[in-house]
């Protein structure tokens, strides 16, 4: 539908502009089609959520209507199509003027390499799926054109927008979840003094339980004593500075539930942040549990083997304390260094690595890690998340490093991947690239939406 609307409105159903090509119509009518296919497509991915974009951009007609009048242009002023001229003002200005995330640009100019190249002037029925379901038509008619556009399947299989068939399925969790949620919003919270009692005590019940749980309580002074700040070992400091971010987050968490507690029972006021935290209270806290026992056994224990990547409140502090680790052992400027990656073939380890550290706790989303060949793979039927192995985070110089053909894969803390602009210049639910080796071109993955995420909804 929303290529037939591009081909029904100004300027493309104008015949003076249709017809504005002339001695090269085969080009411009190929080229337009293509343009047009471009913009019905990544309008659709909206639907698919965060696989198809990060953030929900409103691409429109006008990015389209100012596009299509370029392409025009280089078309009649070049004798051959400057196809990274019209590549750059389409996928950098008109359509990327709207994109904020790094990630999602990628993916848009990817896509846009698919649809602006000489393969779909040359060749007879370009295909724009591997099926061959959708093709560009020879050059006719504008009726023909129309004709043909309607003609199409009108529900889109995953395979045009490069995306696995499991892209389905997320996309109906995500929107059954987006109802259930306005369901809940619907309802009254009846967390008032003099409310129903059932409601009431079943809040006290909940926030008297979640306190019982919450009884780790990191002691600092202790824990300097034992892991003091040294020169050869920053992960001491890492320890420390994660035990006290999450006694803070602890404390908020106890302080909140007491005074529900107390708004339950009228002592006092139920203002809209506890209705917020009364709502909220049914989503389990395993995932918090777990961390604080992860801290926990780290500082009775000692540095574990394998780090959980997934437990650390502020991840980036995790991987700089290793790589100036590695810096400081080898007197080499920490800014002259990048990290290597290695997926090993197990999840455990007896030993941790001479250098840099073993890493564990990621989950692919659209796309799979193939633990006997060690390589990315496509998605298991139905199957939407699998773990990945021990990934070894090895510091080398930049000098040295190479891509290498491998898939570079964000790494993201929730599902959600959209998060806040922070100060280093990354999204907030951002956490580094991962370089994973593949045997299929990286563009493949990049219009799969495959990333590894820390934590899964569930």
């Amino acid at each position: 539908m929303n290529m037939l609307q591009s081909y029904l409105n100004d300027p493309i159903s104008d015949p003076a502009f249709f017809k504005g090509c002339p001695a090269k119509e085969a080009v411009w009518e190929k080229l337009l089609f293509s343009l047009c296919f471009f913009h019905a497509l990544v309008q659709e991915r909206r639907k698919m959520g965060p696989m198809g974009w990060n953030i929900p951009y409103g691409f429109n007609e006008s990015d389209l209507r100012i596009s299509v009048r370029q392409l025009q242009i280089y078309i009649n002023d070049y004798e051959q199509v400057p196809y990274d001229a019209i590549t750059y003002m389409t996928g950098e200005c008109n359509y990327g003027g709207r994109v904020t995330d790094d990630w999602d640009r990628r993916c848009l100019m990817t896509i846009l390499a698919d649809f602006y190249n000489s393969a779909v002037v040359t060749e007879t029925k370009y295909k724009f799926s591997p099926s061959g379901t959708y093709v560009a038509p020879p050059a006719s008619s504008y009726e023909d054109y129309v004709e043909f556009i309607k003609a199409l399947p009108l529900s889109q299989h995953p395979e045009v927008f490069g995306m696995h068939e499991n892209v389905d399925i997320s996309k109906d969790l995500q929107e059954t979840q987006k109802l259930l949620d306005s369901v809940l919003l619907t309802l009254g919270s009846g967390t008032g003094g003099g409310g129903d009692t059932k409601v009431d005590d079943t809040l006290n019940g909940i926030t008297k339980d979640i306190l019982s749980k919450l009884t780790i309580k990191f002691d600092l002074e202790l824990a300097l004593t034992k892991y003091p700040v040294q020169y050869n070992e920053s992960m001491n400091t890492v320890l420390v500075q994660e035990m006290e971010r999450f006694n803070k987050l602890t404390s908020i968490i106890d302080t909140s539930l007491k005074n529900l507690q107390k708004a339950i029972k009228g002592l006092v006021v139920m203002n809209a942040e506890l209705e917020a935290l009364a709502a909220s209270l049914l989503l389990p806290i395993t995932d918090l549990l777990e961390r604080l026992k992860f801290l926990n056994k780290w500082y009775e224990e000692g540095k574990p083997t394998v780090f959980w990547i997934s437990g650390f409140y502020f991840t980036q502090a995790f991987m700089t304390g290793a790589m100036q680790n590695y810096a400081r052992k080898y007197t080499i400027p920490i800014d002259t260094l990048n990290y290597d990656f290695s997926v090993l073939p197990q999840m455990t380890a007896d030993k941790p690595p001479d250098d840099g550290v073993y890493v564990v706790g990621l989950f692919l989303d659209g796309a799979r890690w193939d633990t006997k060949r060690g390589l990315l793979g496509e998605q298991q039927p139905k199957i939407l998340n699998e773990p990945v192995p021990i990934i070894w985070f090895q510091p080398k110089l930049k000098d040295d490093f190479t891509e290498g053909g491998r898939y570079k894969c964000p790494v993201y803390k929730t599902s959600e991947r959209r998060g806040t602009l922070s100060t280093t210049g990354h999204s907030t639910n951002f956490v580094l690239p991962i370089l994973l080796p593949t045997d299929l071109p990286p563009q493949h993955w990049i219009k799969r939406g495959a990333a590894l995420l820390c934590q899964l909804d569930n």
